[in-house]
């Protein structure tokens, strides 16, 4: 019935001149027409006009899934294959693409949208909806059995750090310690495996930079959201075109934001050889930048680094790197899910050093018994908090 539809009126009407109404009421004429001469406004029938009228100038199948709030993850694993996460639970979609062929004018419709590129030279991209929503694309030959297409989308209301409070993800002792190191310009890492709610963290942990100052924050498709700083600049990377040209990598927009007079610099996620651009920037005077990346615990996101960094470090030294490491961290969050389901901070840790060349960790705060708590350990590198006047400890208002 649908590919009916679009046929003919891909066939007989010059879509491209045609205002989204008057599609809207041609669909409505002939579905009335061909399908149920006796039409009303039933809103099961509404929702098939408007699902071809999707299919041809929305995103088919993924506007209606996108239009529930509550819907955090879209995984589109084939046209006819389609999961979603709702509460923490990966469920399989009710509704999925007529055809392999609709799949793929969706994932064209998405690109163009960007102004980037997917094709076979080019097959996979990063980019994002109109709305903030994530999208990362892969076509064949890379994705084996047909288009992939994943969506994260992040909540409508920025959580806030009094949220992730009252959800059990950390608490306001811990919330309130952290707030204190962020004014104080510690550069802080988080680390989390994926879907642990690493982002959502760095959006509530801006929250606490003060509004004066002036942050540049760079992403491979920007998804942050510093809605408190007026003084802020928002890069993203660009992937290269057909021809192999104009690719504008995480590395070069490290080096351009150092620029740019930044007081801080937010790395959306560390994935390669920019790390050692970035533990650069943190040791030439950007205290306080903050950072994500993906690792099992905070050891874990050590020795990742240590590999990144390596990747563009030109023949250093391990020990070197690991110095280097030692130096620019200050503190590392590390985030998962408890049970698989509830995002949580697992620890806190602060970095103190080197001891017979290995990476020093002393653990601040520790999840037991699902609830972070502190270990009795204190925090070693108490300068900056003395020199930003931040040295003295109470609870703060988490307000909304």
């Amino acid at each position: 019935m649908y590919e009916d539809i679009r046929e003919e009126l891909y066939r007989s009407y010059p879509l491209s001149e045609m205002e989204d109404e008057e599609l809207y009421r041609v669909i409505y004429r002939l579905y009335r027409e061909r399908y149920h001469p006796n039409f009303n406004s039933d809103e099961g029938i509404e929702k098939i006009i408007r699902r071809i009228f999707s299919s041809i100038r929305g995103l088919d199948i993924l506007d209606e899934l996108l239009e529930q709030e509550d819907i955090s993850e879209i995984m589109v694993n084939a046209y006819d294959k389609v999961f979603i996460e709702r509460k923490g639970q990966v469920l399989e979609s009710p509704v999925c693409f007529d055809t392999e062929q609709a799949l793929l004018d969706v994932i064209q419709r998405i690109v163009n949208m960007a102004g980037k590129e997917v094709n076979l030279a080019n097959p996979i991209v990063d980019t994002r909806l109109s709305g903030g929503e994530r999208v990362n694309i892969v076509l064949p030959p890379i994705a084996i059995d047909s288009p992939v297409v994943t969506i994260r989308r992040f909540p409508k209301e920025r959580i806030r750090m009094a949220t992730l409070i009252s959800n059990g993800s950390i608490t306001a002792e811990a919330a309130d310690f952290l707030r204190r190191l962020v004014r104080a310009r510690y550069n802080i890492f988080i680390s989390g495996g994926t879907s642990s709610g690493k982002t959502t963290f760095l959006n509530a942990l801006s929250d606490f930079i003060p509004e004066e100052e002036r942050i540049i924050t760079i992403e491979d498709s920007a998804e942050l959201q510093l809605t408190r700083i007026k003084n802020i600049v928002r890069m993203e990377t660009r992937n290269s075109n057909t021809a192999g040209a104009g690719e504008i990598t995480m590395q070069q927009l490290i080096k351009t934001s150092l620029r740019m007079r930044p007081e801080r610099i937010i790395v959306g996620e560390v994935r390669g050889k920019e790390a050692l651009d970035m533990l650069n920037a943190m040791n030439t005077g950007h205290d306080g930048s903050l950072s994500t990346g993906h690792a099992n615990s905070s050891y874990d996101m050590l020795r990742r680094l240590e590999s990144m960094v390596l990747q563009g470090g030109n023949g250093l030294p391990l020990t070197a790197v690991r110095r280097d490491i030692a130096s620019s961290l200050d503190i590392i969050v590390h985030l998962g899910k408890i049970n698989g389901r509830r995002r949580a901070v697992f620890s806190i840790d602060e970095v103190v050093g080197l001891e017979e060349e290995k990476i020093v960790l002393h653990s601040l705060y520790r999840l037991e018994n699902g609830e972070l708590r502190p270990t009795g350990e204190k925090l070693v590198h108490t300068f900056k908090l003395r020199e930003y006047g931040e040295e003295e400890f109470s609870y703060g208002e988490f307000g909304e």
